[in-house]
């Protein structure tokens, strides 16, 4: 009971992606008086503090299981030795960030290096709309109408809707004229109740420009439905234009921008830090490095370990000092024990998935998160948060690290694939089918079988909608 808190812990460090544990390290930082910043000239000097003892404490594995957890009890006998009986009282309140003569301040530097957020849609929409010239009732009208544009440029409530909770009070006739000029703003398409008049708000503008969208306005307005099911001869048999020319106005609708609100604002990709490198070297063997990259190196202040080695502080002080100097130590420790644990993992990962970094996502093995807790030798809740949010940069591109856990099939030769897979081998088979009469999805699986893969015609179906390959059907090219 002593102990679960620290495991506690152990395993919430353990869980943290990269970017998500230098956060918590700086808020350590704060909130820890005797945490210090290591910097690389007191790499050596600070080897004896931060390194494990001579029982290697923080490569032993803080797991909660049926097994017998004698060692970890004895880790703690030791911090209660060095530092006094251990208490279960919370941790202390942040601390002003101190900063040592000479040190930049990191909290500063990433405040100045953060980018200013990026202009929001309605920002954008009412910077145009002050330069609109307009009754003010009909202005007035236009700021409630952008306040309730979404994100991706659609207004979804009706103008009776808004009529009943316009303040001041605006009538459906004058919002429908402000909504009009409202339409007339960048991006093209903003305004619009759906996608039919997104489209045709678009194409009202290259029709502006001089181009003839005759034929595009006559798709969009009666015939998306027919484009949506690739039924092209019923559309060349209600409009009397060629296969051809319905083919290219089809290709110039495909460049129009369904969602125009994303173009702006921010909605940048999630940034990925891996938290594994692996690399091959000259005998083609697997190399796994967990750098430490630029996370903060810790280590515990010497004048505070002084402190409590000489007891000369008082009482009060010195239970103080003492429980942050166990709070660092675990710490320094759970972060230790992270490295460890995720490389572990890692080198077991690819053991069995070698042959991906050869062939590919083709070659991957099934591989339960229960053969890889058993070879490293914890449980199998520990394997799922060492690989929770953690990547890996391989020559191949950077790849999630459960993606390399997964279930899978045995083929007519014996051979155990897994199912994503399969699913590359299914695309390969979409890929290079005769797009004038595409495979249905029995067919499919017909073909998976040539290849030695017994898959049942649903999940034929459940994989290609997975990976966005449309019905047969609809994959005709006319």
């Amino acid at each position: 009971m002593r102990l679960a808190p620290r495991i506690i812990q152990a395993m919430e460090i353990l869980q943290l992606p990269m970017m998500a544990l230098q956060e918590r390290i700086e808020a350590e930082l704060q909130a820890n008086p005797v945490l210090e910043l290591r910097e690389p000239s007191q790499e050596e000097e600070t080897a004896e503090e931060t390194a494990p003892r001579e029982d290697e404490r923080g490569e032993k594995d803080m797991v909660v299981s049926e097994a017998d957890n004698s060692g970890d009890f004895e880790r703690l006998a030791d911090f209660e030795a060095e530092f006094g009986a251990e208490t279960l009282e919370e941790a202390p309140s942040p601390a002003p960030w101190r900063s040592q003569e000479g040190e930049r301040d990191r909290k500063m530097d990433a405040m100045a290096n953060t980018p200013a957020p990026a202009v929001s849609l309605g920002e954008y929409l009412l910077d145009q709309w002050a330069f609109v010239e307009a009754p003010d009732e009909v202005k007035s009208a236009g700021r409630l109408i952008i306040e309730n544009i979404g994100d991706d440029g659609y207004l979804r409530v009706s103008m009776e809707d808004l009529a009943v909770g316009a303040d001041p009070p605006a009538s459906v006739e004058i919002l429908r004229q402000a909504l009009a000029l409202v339409q007339t703003l960048d991006p093209q398409g903003v305004g619009a109740r759906d996608l039919k008049e997104c489209l045709a708000l678009q194409l009202q503008v290259e029709s502006q420009a001089g181009r003839d969208v005759s034929l595009e306005m006559e798709l969009v307005g009666s015939f998306l439905k027919d484009i949506e099911l690739n039924r092209l001869p019923h559309i060349v048999k209600k409009t009397g234009k060629s296969i051809e020319a319905i083919k290219t106005a089809i290709d110039n609708i495909s460049h129009l921008n369904p969602r125009p609100g994303h173009l702006i604002g921010q909605r940048s990709a999630p940034v990925i830090s891996p938290d594994i490198f692996l690399s091959m070297d000259d005998a083609g063997q697997v190399r796994i490095d967990v750098p430490e990259g630029d996370m903060p190196k810790l280590r515990i202040s010497r004048t505070y370990r002084k402190l409590v080695q000489e007891r000369k502080a008082d009482v009060q002080t010195r239970q103080f000092i003492q429980k942050n100097v166990r709070a660092a130590q675990w710490l320094i420790e759970a972060i230790q024990q992270r490295r460890t644990t995720v490389r572990r993992v890692a080198e077991e990962v690819f053991a069995v998935q070698r042959n991906f970094l050869d062939l590919g996502p083709q070659a991957l093995k099934p591989l339960p998160m229960a053969d890889v807790a058993k070879k490293v030798g914890v449980h199998v809740a520990t394997v799922s948060r060492a690989v929770s949010g953690k990547y890996v940069q391989t020559p191949l591109g950077i790849y999630p690290l459960r993606m390399f856990f997964t279930g899978g099939t045995t083929t007519d030769q014996g051979q155990d694939m897994a199912w994503d897979a399969v699913r590359v081998k299914l695309k390969e088979i979409v890929d290079a089918e005769d797009k004038n009469n595409p495979l249905n999805d029995d067919q499919l699986a017909a073909e998976l079988v040539k290849h030695g893969l017994k898959v049942a015609r649903r999940t034929v179906a459940k994989y290609r909608g997975l990976l966005d390959i449309s019905p047969a059907r609809q994959r005709i090219k006319y």
